[in-house]
């Protein structure tokens, strides 16, 4: 196996500039590190569903078996769970006819899960069940544990590649300029801005509130302001602003119109109220509920101007489940088999620690320290925020 990086400079540290890390392009390989009739292949997908899963188990196993003809396909259920010990015993045997057809539907047929499992005992399942290669479709703390496995497999010399396909519907993958889902949240959020606009237009003096995506990256709500054009006003974690100040843009709008539609991001305004300072299973910090909360302050302030906004009404809308949750579109659906195909021909060649990306239009392979080293986020000096 190899490391895809040019070799100048391996022991880089994380993080490093967008600018300064160096990657080389991901394509189909003259020379293969596995035998594929000796291959066995194994997909975990981890963490919250995300449009497209479904299309990347599809065309990952279609890739391996009609263009490598390998061994087989393994399909681990409910993320490393399934490569526990006992996890491993639900495992399922992947072929063209029962991926067949998976991508009309939403959400992951081999099931999904937070939270870590022992590095030492999931590459021990790879060894019992012979994996060759173990494809990892999920988020930074997904990636972060096939660090772990990477490393332990390493460790111990077995001759097993770790290979991720990020998922973030937030967007926020660092070196990446697109992740798969993402558009397909998008036009869905789109959908829910316009049923908040139709409730706030046909009131006097009417607010509609759409919460998204988003814990520290509102790209999500960005994109959906500039694709709906029916936004007043966007919240998202990279511009924080106090209560006081969107109680005034909100005042300042019916100053011009007597309605309002607000987008704002899951991770705005977490220092508007305490909250729990747990974490999730997957070591993501509670976030307390901004939509509830605006919605909240917006009518308290309605009633304290009762005078001046007589009959202001507020109404609430948080589609992130069905977001999240819907097939992808076309578009989604063949980056989906683009950045699936791709990993596989990476991945046949010895290519391993590293996860595929889109950067520049280009697909890209990045090591996953980078990968998960830093987040991207919305600029507010960029083009996108300026569109907003």
């Amino acid at each position: 196996m190899y490391d895809p990086r040019p070799q100048k400079g391996l022991d880089t540290e994380y993080p490093v500039s967008c600018n300064k890390l160096v990657c080389e392009l991901a394509a189909a390989r003259k020379q293969l590190h596995f035998n594929p009739s000796e291959t066995t292949i194994g997909i975990v997908t981890c963490g919250g569903i995300c449009p497209g899963l479904n299309d990347v188990i599809r065309s990952i196993t279609l890739a391996a078996t009609m263009a490598y003809h390998v061994k087989r396909v393994v399909g681990f259920r409910y993320g490393y769970w399934g490569l526990s010990k006992e996890g491993s015993k639900t495992a399922i045997e992947l072929t063209r006819n029962e991926v067949r057809q998976i991508h009309r539907f939403g959400g992951t047929i081999l099931g999904s899960s937070r939270g870590p499992q022992s590095s030492k005992e999931m590459v021990d399942t790879l060894v019992r069940m012979k994996i060759n290669i173990l494809f990892t479709v999920g988020g930074d703390g997904t990636q972060r544990g096939a660090l772990t496995i990477y490393e332990e497999a390493k460790r111990r010399g077995e001759n097993i590649a770790v290979f991720g396909v990020p998922k973030t519907i937030d967007n926020d993958l660092a070196f990446s300029h697109r992740t798969f889902g993402f558009q397909t949240a998008v036009e869905q959020a789109v959908i829910a801005v316009r049923a908040a606009y139709a409730e706030a237009v046909s009131l006097n003096w009417g607010v509609g509130i759409v919460k998204l995506m988003g814990r520290e990256s509102g790209f999500i709500a960005a994109e959906t302001a500039v694709a709906s054009a029916q936004a007043n006003i966007c919240l998202i974690p990279e511009n924080p602003l106090p209560k006081e100040t969107v109680l005034r843009l909100i005042e300042r709008r019916f100053q011009q119109s007597r309605n309002c539609v607000i987008i704002v991001a899951e991770g705005f305004g977490q220092d508007w109220e305490s909250g729990s300072g747990g974490h999730d299973a997957s070591g993501n910090k509670k976030l307390v509920d901004i939509g509830m909360i605006l919605k909240s302050e917006v009518e308290k302030w309605l009633k304290a101007n009762k005078e001046k906004y007589p009959s202001g009404t507020v109404k609430y809308i948080d589609p992130s489940y069905m977001v999240r949750a819907c097939a992808p579109t076309s578009n989604d659906a063949l980056f989906c088999a683009s950045l699936a195909t791709l990993a596989v021909h990476e991945a046949m060649s010895g290519a391993t620690g590293c996860v595929i990306a889109m950067r520049y239009n280009n697909y890209i392979v990045v090591p996953i320290k980078a990968a998960t080293s830093v987040r991207r986020v919305v600029s507010l000096r960029g083009a996108l925020w300026r569109q907003v």
